[in-house]
């Protein structure tokens, strides 16, 4: 039986997309839901607490997102282009993928300059070969270390937020549009499920004996990629770099023989989790690269609750969670969050799946 993607449709007002985030990350709403009854509680998100107990674990993505896009000129001509940095293909060579606006002006051999406001040169890079049709290889032509040369990107560099936010970027999303425990430098879009937890909530947490297992999930462009294909197993999503340590999986792994709550902080954790299953069924510590695409049916291995924003129609992220959820369900509880104005997508609000 074929799952299609026009099962995962739904009417969403551009209004519900939320532009802005909370004052406090905590005081977003939190929409509950309870897969077994399909009983649905609204809360805030700092009532979370009430919903896990000492040794539970909540899997977290420590991803931090770097400033992808840069704002350069080309050599000679002087015009103006934006590029989108998409993956580090090699640190000490300084290559990366990247996407470059407009497109058409920028070929092989091409050197592109990027200035700071003032009009000081701070980086120089060389375009070595072509991707796609907007995708570029370019090399920077920099001489320190990879720490000094993030550094330099991050003084250029604007945060990347998705365009369905449809406005300028601000001072405000440098640091909300990051999680407060991110510290691993490598996505271009946010882990946004973990926008929600202040400082004060974690420590809450801690004090409540929930345990915390860190992984690695670096978010690329294809989380915004459309569905092209009404027949879900053609679809093949970007590979994305992640990593699972030997100590993370030891705590999901005692939790899952204690039969404790374990929780998916989000779709990246999700999608990290399931492609590291041992022949046992349990987690394994392990590095690569993920193109994993979880659509219903499906059977998942470590989880057994969620935490996720609310997502866009027919998107890969809305899909993930109707195979864990039911997709009848989650299509009555998100037509109930549009009916409440909760706030959908990055900025958005929360729901806890239990």
């Amino acid at each position: 039986m074929r799952t299609k993607l026009s099962n995962f449709d739904f009417e969403l007002p551009k209004d519900a997309i939320a532009q802005y985030p909370v004052d406090n990350r905590h005081e977003s709403r939190l929409m509950v839901v309870h897969k077994d009854t399909g009983k649905i509680e609204h809360k805030v998100f700092k009532d979370i607490l009430d919903y896990f107990d000492e040794k539970d674990v909540l899997i977290r993505n420590n991803t931090k997102v770097f400033p992808a896009r840069l704002f350069g000129e080309k050599e000679k001509t002087g015009a103006k282009i934006e590029v989108f940095m998409l993956r580090e293909l090699n640190p000490e060579s300084r290559l990366w993928d990247v996407l470059v606006d407009p497109a058409r002006k920028i070929r092989v051999g091409n050197k592109l300059y990027f200035c700071d406001e003032a009009g000081n040169e701070i980086l120089i890079a060389e375009v070595v070969d072509n991707t796609t049709s907007r995708g570029r290889t370019i090399r920077f032509l920099f001489e320190g270390t990879n720490e000094e040369f993030l550094n330099e990107l991050s003084k250029l560099g604007s945060t990347p937020l998705p365009k369905y936010i449809d406005r300028e970027v601000e001072e405000i999303d440098r640091q909300r549009y990051q999680t407060v425990y991110a510290k691993e430098v490598g996505a271009v879009a946010a882990p946004t499920a973990g926008l929600h937890f202040s400082d004060e909530l974690l420590k809450r947490l801690e004090l409540k004996g929930v345990d915390f297992a860190e992984l690695t999930l670096h978010i690329g462009l294809g989380t915004f990629r459309n569905i092209e294909v009404e027949d879900l197993s053609k679809h093949k999503m970007d590979a994305e770099y992640y990593k699972i340590t030997e100590k993370a999986a030891s705590i999901v792994n005692k939790a899952m023989d204690e039969k404790r709550k374990i929780c998916a902080v989000g779709t990246t954790s999700m999608r990290s989790i399931e492609s590291a299953v041992s022949a046992e069924g349990k987690l394994k510590a392990s590095e690569g690269w993920t193109n994993l695409f979880i659509y219903p049916p499906y059977d998942f291995n470590i989880a057994n609750s969620m935490i996720t924003n609310f997502h866009l129609p027919k998107s890969s992220l809305v899909i993930m969670v109707s195979a864990f959820m039911d997709t009848e369900l989650v299509l009555d509880a998100y037509n109930e969050a549009v009916k409440e104005k909760y706030r959908f997508y990055s900025y958005g609000d929360a729901m806890l799946i239990i």
